[in-house]
């Protein structure tokens, strides 16, 4: 049974920490970009401070004039250093299918480079329906308004904000830096240990509206 039988649902999710853990890649890609520059990152730190855009955490470690030049180098050497080491987070395949078992379809909205995002959906086997990227915070709305979202999956408070403004649900997973309470004080609407209690949310949810 479709989950709304007179609206298609369409579930949006995270990447970075909320379906994949991209910590041991970022990483790897830092330190190589550290190696080939001669500039001091230090990788442990940034990934600890995931969700907001690349640019942010390179303004850290390299003068602002630049930025988008290592931003365009990073995310040029992130294919080869950050995909393999990087799994999918507990449940996170079995959240998307659970969307589609639901009758509805799954969207991927992220601050990371869309191309990137991609690699990392196709080497772990996740295939949503669609993967939106570049966006951040409050212009994650922009995607899932455009695709319908009434639901919107991410581990920071920065996805929270990015559901109220696109008057989604926002279910938030402390899997990332931000925890249950600070995502809560942000005003996630429903908070899960992880992804792996979202499929059971989910019936419960699409039980609601049947």
């Amino acid at each position: 049974m479709a989950c709304m039988p007179t609206l298609p649902l369409t579930v949006g999710f995270d990447l970075d920490m909320t379906l994949i853990d991209s910590r041991p890649g970022i990483k790897a890609a830092y330190e190589a970009l550290a190696a080939e520059t001669g500039a001091y990152i230090d990788a442990d730190l940034a990934i600890t401070r995931l969700g907001p855009p690349l640019e942010q955490e390179l303004a850290h470690w390299f003068p602002e004039g630049r930025i988008q030049e290592m931003g365009d180098r990073y995310r040029e050497i992130y294919p080869t250093y950050a995909i393999t080491p990087t799994p999918a987070l507990p449940g996170a395949r079995e959240a998307v299918a659970a969307v589609r078992a639901a009758g509805g379809r799954a969207i991927v909205v992220t601050a990371k480079h869309e191309p990137n995002a991609k690699l990392h959906l196709a080497h772990l086997g996740i295939e949503p329906d669609a993967v939106i990227g570049w966006l951040w915070a409050e212009a994650k709305a922009e995607a899932l308004r455009e695709y319908g979202a009434s639901v919107y999956v991410g581990d920071h408070v920065g996805d929270v904000r990015g559901a109220q403004a696109a008057d989604a649900l926002s279910v938030a997973v402390p899997t990332g830096p931000c925890d249950a309470a600070e995502l809560r004080k942000a005003g996630a609407d429903v908070v899960l240990a992880d992804l792996t209690a979202f499929p059971a949310w989910l019936r419960a949810y699409c039980a609601e509206r049947a």
